[in-house]
Order: C-alpha cells, then sequence, then structure tokens
C-alpha cells in the first residue's frame, strides 16, 4: 500500500523538520497543555509542587488510557459510545464475582476481561455487516449495559452497589498491580500513571512504526480504496473496537480495585469526555488523523484543568465552560493544521 494508492501518509511526507512539527496532529494540544500549566502554575504553588502534579496526573491517567484507545478507534473513522458504561460493567462483574459467588479477583477480572472483549467484537461485527454508523450502534449498546448493570444489580445486592471486595481472595495482589502507589521523590503516584504510559507507548508505536498502523489510518481516511489495496478494513475496525473494551475493561478494574465498590450508573456519560480529550489531542471527527500521544495530552489538560480549579478555589462548574471552549478550540485548531499539512503535501 502507498500513499499514491490511498492518500499520502503524514508521517513519510519529505518536509523538512520544523514543516514536520507544524503538521504534527498533537501541535494544538501541547501549546495548550503548557498554557493551561503556565496559568494554574502561576495561581497556585501546590498546584505546581510534587504533590500537586501526582494530584492532578490521577484522573488524566484513568482517562487517557481510554483517550487512546479512542484516539485509535476514531483514526480509523469509528465511534463507541459505549465504552463510558462499559468500564461500569467490567468494574461491576469483577466486584459481583468475587464478592457474590467467591470467585477469585483475578479469576473475576479475567471474566470482565472476557465480556468486555466480547462486546467489543460484537460492536464491530454489528458496524462492519450491517455499515450502520457507528454512533447509532455503540448507543444502542451503551442503553442494554445500562439497563443490564442496573437490573442485574439490584437483582443481586438489592441495590445500585456492590462492595466489600477488599475481603476477596487475591484482592491484595491485583490492586498492587492496578491500584496502588509507588513512591517518587517521597511523593506518591498512583501505579495507574506507569499503565497510562504503557499503554499510550504502545499505541503510538502501533500507529507510527506497523503496519497495522498504516490499515488504521487507511481505513480512517478512505475506507472504500484501502478495501482495493488490500486492507483488511473490517479486521482492522473490529480489532479497533475490541481495543476500546479493553481499555475499559482495564479503567473499570483499576477503579473498582481503587474503591473496592461500584455503583450501577459509574461512566455513564464519561464517553464524552474521551472523545473530547481526543479531540483535544488532534483526532479529526471524519477519521484518519490523530495520534495516540495528543489524546494523552488531552486528558493531562483535562486533569490539569479538573484539579486547577480545585486549588485556585474557583467553583466547580467552570470546569464544563473550560472544557466546551477547549473543545472548540481545539477542533479551530486542528482543522488549520490539517490545512497547513495538506498545503505542505501538495
Amino acid at each position: 500500500m502507498t500513499g499514491a494508492q490511498v492518500r499520502t501518509d503524514d508521517r513519510t511526507a519529505d518536509v523538512g523538520a520544523v514543516r514536520r512539527l507544524l503538521i504534527r496532529p498533537e501541535l494544538g494540544a501541547v501549546v495548550g497543555m503548557v498554557a493551561v500549566f503556565a496559568f494554574f502554575a502561576s495561581q497556585s504553588p501546590v498546584f505546581r509542587s510534587p504533590a500537586g502534579i501526582a494530584n492532578w496526573l490521577d484522573p488524566a491517567a484513568t482517562l487517557g488510557i481510554m483517550a487512546v484507545a479512542v484516539a485509535l478507534l476514531m483514526i480509523g473513522g469509528e465511534f463507541d459510545l459505549s465504552a463510558g458504561v462499559l468500564t461500569g460493567t467490567s468494574g461491576l462483574i469483577l466486584v459481583t464475582l468475587a464478592t457474590r459467588f467467591g470467585f477469585n479477583v483475578w479469576a473475576a477480572m479475567l471474566a470482565g476481561l472476557v465480556v468486555a472483549l466480547a462486546v467489543g467484537f460484537a460492536n464491530g461485527m454489528v458496524v462492519t455487516r450491517t455499515r450502520l454508523p457507528s454512533f447509532i450502534v455503540t448507543l444502542g449498546t451503551f442503553l442494554m449495559l445500562q439497563g443490564i448493570n442496573l437490573g442485574v444489580t439490584k437483582a443481586i445486592t438489592g441495590t445500585v452497589q456492590v462492595g466489600g471486595l477488599r475481603r476477596a481472595d487475591g484482592f491484595e495482589g491485583a490492586a498492587a498491580v492496578f491500584a496502588g502507589t509507588i513512591e517518587i521523590g517521597g511523593t506518591s503516584f498512583r501505579v495507574a500513571i506507569l499503565w497510562w504510559v504503557v499503554v499510550t507507548a504502545v499505541a503510538t508505536w502501533v500507529l507510527m512504526r506497523s503496519r497495522v498502523g498504516n490499515w488504521i489510518f487507511a481505513v480512517g481516511g478512505n475506507e472504500q480504496a484501502a478495501r482495493n489495496v488490500g486492507v483488511p478494513a473490517a479486521r482492522t475496525k473490529i480489532a479497533l473496537f475490541m481495543t476500546t473494551a479493553f481499555a475499559a475493561w482495564l479503567v473499570g478494574s483499576i477503579m473498582a480495585l481503587r474503591y473496592t465498590s461500584v455503583q450501577a450508573n459509574i461512566g455513564i456519560g464519561q464517553e464524552f469526555i474521551y472523545i473530547i480529550a481526543a479531540v483535544i489531542g488532534g483526532c479529526l471527527l471524519t477519521g484518519g488523523y490523530g495520534s495516540a500521544v495528543g489524546a494523552a495530552i488531552g486528558a493531562v489538560i483535562f486533569g490539569m484543568a479538573d484539579k486547577g480549579i480545585v486549588f485556585l478555589g474557583w467553583d466547580a462548574d467552570w470546569f464544563k465552560f473550560f472544557l466546551g471552549a477547549m473543545l472548540l478550540l481545539a477542533t479551530l485548531a486542528n482543522r488549520l493544521v490539517r490545512r497547513y499539512a495538506e498545503e505542505v503535501r501538495h
């Protein structure tokens, strides 16, 4: 597959170093991250302290894991509105099996992974076989999972919450791996940050250094043209939906192990936050353009704003305003960067 057969790949365009920097999809996110950090750091000494950094990296990590997976899917030209509620489903399976049915925590996590991957596979199969918009398909999955989460949890516990995970066999080991902390320079950082870094690094390698990365950009940019040159478009998209499902399982497991209980409505509404982080990071809503690093940076901006507003003592309602403003500015910046990239290639 060549750029001429599908469309010129941004990664291989023959341009100078400065131009390569200017057409990077995450450029706008980097500028935004620096600006947001400079603003909050200048207003709050706590924000820029090691403890403050650990504080705002924590929400950025769990959001970042999901944002990176969602970014891959968006680059491939699809959306997954069930990603948020699937984090709750994964956590509920883990806690319910471990506390109500005597499963070892590791076995319960494995069961949750199987269910999550099955949901991702089903989403991908329906989208590729029916050619229905992924927005509609995954919205249907979102509603079904929401109903299952509430109905099954109420049937088993009589409430909308299931807890008691700390007493389950295997909890200590699983919690150390997925929900523990590490000491760096006397400051405790959540181990979820390491998982976030690993996910981002793997996703970046796949996009930029592998054949699968070529396929993802190709199906997102022009699916029919990609099929014509032999790209396995259906398999690629199914794999992307399953990747998003895997990320939802990982985040759901991290949160369940951290709090040792799960609400049946957890994760609802978060799917839009994941998309916002990916868009802030340089992903186009039309597909075929973006980066995993950009999505991770979008999550950092989210984390800084989320905690920075608290550090400054502002009303938390301003956070939603900030997200909306960042989304609009990022979309405009992405459009300008993309237009410049097209001019450079031609």
